[in-house]
């Protein structure tokens, strides 16, 4: 018998199937979801264009006349027409930038001296003396102090002593002697003499020195001396192409100080650069010297300059240093020091290689802004799919499609695959629109390395997803969290990360630390593209190729390698907390899931008594006898649809409060066909009874069988052949009503013609074939729609056991009498497990019933055995006015000794009469003859129902426990 029963059991939807039907689900759900996958996509078009404005009216800003190189009309013959002719001779000295300078000007080299106001003096928190007092800010006459340290001090004061000394150079006031009366020298000449003196410039260097900005400035240049004389300040005419320029030259004083070790001034030199002022510079050195072990046989020596304003871009600078000027110093004083005054290496100028005009003064704005907005924009995928897989987990959407046979493996597959589809697509829109506007950070770097990075990303991003929606439960809150990650990751990358990977002081180790995090790592990748884009565009090269990452200071190949493993550990461990989440695992299942299990028609024969007997209270002889039985088909090979042995559910005490037991010892049988009704009061154990059954939670002790499988270890078989009604309704409410039965019809292995036969079967029997309802989306159905929809959807595919947890709540009389005929047509061949609060729906549909009071099984039998034996008594019921209340119940005590009142209030009272002590014609008669003596208002005779049964079995187990 058990083995017909076997045939009788549809086979499970294979792998395939299974992920087709989650496929075409989710298809059609994104149909639906045209208008917020255009508002998706309409946010990187937005920036893009957005970008692309601020690009052109950037370029337009700068590509002004007084940007361009300067021309002039030249040959003009009367009739208007003349050649116009551009170059540096017709420029002023904005325009001078943009022009070409085949043969650039040659300027003396200068040393970088610090503003006068930060020129160091005494302060608190230095404790030399022998600096100058701040008094000299005033007066703006602060020298510029080198500092000097070594193994010898003699020989380093005597070097130091030789740096600043005029020696055998000419005078600056008589340079300007003789240029000023007109004499014959050139301006080599007189870069040749300038290059005897020591000069400096406060000005901040460039990227380049076509124009050195300290000869086209406000700013005066000084000429560094051991004192200075009075008057000592005077202009210099100077001429660029054309243009006339008269630079101000000073005499500021150069000052030598001796510390002991490099320890020191690597101490003054900080705190001079960083303490006090939020600005920066505060008290700055303008250089300093270690002479080491530096002697007459021998010169070494290290050289502290000021690099504060060297950036980077690919770590090549974006200003020039003013550091060679430093170097001849210290090796002019050295040979001064061997040779005397008179010897010296002559530093006569610098020179910078020739520069073609240049067209189009360009500023590659996108590139720029590039790494914040596009993390931004990529970002933004993870709420969209984090907030999808969390509303699924809110409506337990995922577990009603587990319970209806969806395997792990389709779901994760089709899921994960669907939400890479989407990104990849929303990637790729990304891409191509920004390429067609003509963004430099999509158009020169290469779009291979774009590919592999936003692919690898992507993945990442929602493995990220998948393992950060098994700790969230509610959408709200999900989305909160999702979009404050979106705006986290793109201000911290920008205003805290950015800054790490531009200093070039900051350990690397640790910017490999900080790219664990996916969104640093995001921004790290963009940074780079960036920074290659914007190269590329301003020196007219290629962006990032291949070639590029094995630079080492390149970060991509790091980036590459770390989202790469992160990506297979986060999708991992998320499976894993799934595994444990949503299908009640133990931690450790992984150890043990490679063991063979025993086929599924081995199971069946399989049955194993489980746990001891051990009992508070006395059973009922009916549940008594029900347990009995189910041991008999236990030892027997006789086939039952469900076999519950002796199944305990305990929860563990929290905060002090004792362990509850929410299910003690059930034991129960049904057979194909039947219709069991579970009634009990609110918390009597029915959720947690139901919830055991269907794979939600694992039983602590005891078990039970569906088909002969065992819920503890072969719910996924159990799956296929399962239909649930749950109490609240589990819809998608973007999907049709038609749409749902289609679904978990392929999830129950039904393909082609008997798919279709059977949702429309389906749709008739709950009454929502006709009038469109089948095509309308579940989010429109009213409350009693949606519920006939759930009965629908437990019936589909022919599932051999059913469970409904109050089916026909908030239905109208006709749909709920209509609902009633679908449950006793489709008990014909599966069994039902069926809970509710209305006797009259259990009167009707079941064929037995069980009481459940403090998580046990008070009494078991059909309707009208349970009235027969708990329900032996009639109800009189008798309204009178209050003056009559005492002779009432006096008739009452007259027609039954044993009467027994049970309800009393404002004249009406209420009595149970044993019905082996009265007759019915005798009450009638008895109430007859009471009319004629006092005034009746209304009374009544009832026999027991199933409420009252219920009331009072619910009761005495109540009492019963609490006495106990």
């Amino acid at each position: 018998m058990r083995a017909s029963m076997a045939n009788l059991v549809r086979g499970p939807a294979t792998f395939t199937t299974q992920a087709n039907a989650l496929l075409i689900k989710n298809l059609t759900s994104q149909k639906r979801d045209f208008k917020s996958n255009i508002r998706l996509i309409a946010v990187p078009i937005i920036l893009c264009l957005l970008l692309v404005f601020l690009q052109n009216w950037v370029n337009k800003e700068l590509d002004k006349p007084w940007n361009r190189c300067g021309c002039e009309c030249i040959g003009e013959n009367g009739d208007g027409k003349c050649e116009q002719v551009c170059g540096i001779q017709y420029s002023d000295l904005n325009q001078a930038v943009s022009c070409s300078i085949p043969s650039p000007q040659a300027w003396p080299p200068l040393l970088k001296m610090p503003e006068s106001m930060y020129r160091a003096v005494r302060t608190e928190f230095n404790s030399f003396g022998d600096l100058p007092d701040d008094t000299c800010k005033v007066l703006s006459s602060c020298p510029a102090t080198i500092l000097l340290t070594g193994s010898n001090k003699s020989v380093g004061e005597s070097i130091g002593r030789n740096m600043f000394s005029g020696g055998s150079a000419l005078d600056l006031s008589e340079i300007r002697k003789l240029f000023s009366s007109g004499s014959t020298r050139d301006y080599s000449d007189m870069f040749y003499s300038l290059a005897y003196n020591v000069l400096g410039s406060e000005t901040h260097v460039k990227y380049v020195n076509f124009l050195d900005p300290a000869f086209f400035s406000d700013q005066t240049i000084y000429n560094v001396r051991p004192q200075c004389s009075p008057y000592s300040t005077f202009s210099l005419p100077l001429e660029f192409g054309s243009i006339p320029v008269q630079q101000a030259i000073s005499c500021v004083k150069g000052l030598h100080l001796w510390r002991n070790n490099s320890y020191e001034i690597n101490d003054e030199l900080y705190k001079g650069y960083r303490n006090g002022n939020p600005e920066g510079m505060t008290n700055e050195i303008t250089a300093a010297f270690d002479f080491l072990n530096s002697n007459r046989n021998g010169f070494n020596v290290s050289i502290w300059y000021n690099s504060t304003y060297k950036n980077v871009i690919r770590n090549q600078p974006l200003a020039l240093t003013r550091v060679p000027r430093s170097v001849n110093l210290a090796s002019n004083a050295y040979i001064q020091f061997l040779l005397g005054p008179s010897a010296r290496v002559l530093f006569e100028f610098v020179k910078e290689m020739p520069k073609p005009e240049t067209k189009l003064l360009t500023l590659d704005f996108a590139s720029l802004l590039g790494p914040l907005f596009f993390t931004w924009v990529v970002s933004q995928l993870f709420p969209v799919v984090l907030i999808a897989l969390v509303y699924e987990k809110q409506q337990k959407l995922r577990i009603m499609m587990k319970m209806h046979g969806l395997g792990d493996g389709p779901y994760w597959m089709i899921s994960y695959a669907y939400f890479l589809v989407v990104s990849s697509i929303y990637m790729l829109c990304f891409v191509i629109f920004g390429s067609l506007v003509g963004l430099k950070f999509f158009l020169l770097n290469d779009y291979a390395i774009q590919f592999v990075f936003y692919f690898i990303y992507i993945n990442l991003q929602e493995s990220l997803a998948f393992l950060v929606a098994a700790f969230f439960s509610n959408v709200k809150i999900a989305t909160v969290v999702g979009y404050v990650m979106v705006f986290a990751n793109g201000l911290l990358s920008a205003f805290l990360f950015q800054f790490f990977l531009q200093d070039e002081s900051f350990p690397r180790g640790w910017i490999i630390v900080m790219e664990l995090y996916p969104g640093f790592s995001l921004f790290r990748g963009f940074y780079e593209f960036a920074q290659y884009a914007f190269k590329g565009n301003y020196l007219g090269t290629d962006g990032m190729r291949w070639k590029d990452l094995t630079d080492e200071r390149n970060g991509m190949k790091e980036v590459l390698i770390i989202m790469l493993v992160q990506w297979f550990v986060l999708l991992s461990l998320a499976y894993y907390v799934d595994q444990i989440t949503t299908s009640a695992k133990d931690p450790l299942f992984f150890l043990w899931h490679s063991q063979k299990k025993p086929s599924p028609s081995f199971r069946k024969h399989s049955f194993r008594r489980q746990g001891s007997r051990v009992f508070v209270q006395t059973e009922q002889p009916d549940v008594a006898q029900e347990r009995e039985r189910v041991e008999q088909l236990l030892e027997s090979s006789t086939s039952q649809a469900i076999i519950c042995d002796n199944l305990k559910k305990v929860y563990p005490g929290r905060d002090g409060n004792p362990e509850k037991f929410a299910v003690r010892g059930l034991s129960l049988a049904l057979p194909q066909g039947e219709c069991f009704g579970m009634l009990g009061p609110n918390g009597a154990g029915k959720t947690s009874f139901i919830n055991m059954m269907i794979g939600l939670i694992k039983p602590s002790s005891g078990t039970a069988y569906a088909q002969g499988m065992d819920i503890r270890t072969d719910m996924d078989m159990i799956y296929s052949n399962m239909g649930v009604c749950p109490q609240h309704d589990l819809l998608w409410e973007k999907l049709t009503g038609r749409e749902h039965l289609l679904f978990y019809g392929r999830l129950k292995n039904l393909k082609g013609a008997d798919l279709t036969q059977a949702v429309e079967e389906s749709l008739k029997s709950v009454n929502l074939f006709h009038g469109g309802v089948a095509d309308k989306r579940a989010g429109k159905y009213s409350g009693g729609m949606k519920r006939r929809l759930s009965v629908a959807i437990s019936l589909i595919g022919d599932p051999k056991v059913v469970y409904m947890d109050e089916p026909s709540t908030g239905l109208d009389p006709s749909s709920r009498s209509n609902l009633w005929n679908v449950v006793k047509r489709a008990k014909q061949d599966r069994a039902i497990i069926l809970t509710t609060h209305s006797m009259e729906e259990a009167e009707h549909l079941c064929d037995r019933l069980g009481i459940f009071v403090d998580g046990s099984l008070q009494c078991i039998g059909n309707p009208k055995e349970l009235k027969a034996r708990y329900g032996g008594s009639y109800v009189l019921t008798m309204t009178t006015s209050s003056d009559n209340e005492e002779e009432v119940e006096h008739m009452v005590r007259r027609l039954s000794p044993n009467a027994n009142k049970i309800y009393h209030i404002s004249g009406t009272q209420k009595f149970e009469l044993p019905k082996q002590e009265v007759k019915i014609a005798h009450v009638f008669q008895t109430v007859e003859k009471a009319k004629s003596r006092f005034t009746v208002y209304a009374w009544g005779l009832a026999d027991t129902t199933l409420e009252d049964v219920f009331i009072k079995v619910a009761r005495s187990a109540h009492a019963f426990n609490v006495l106990s």
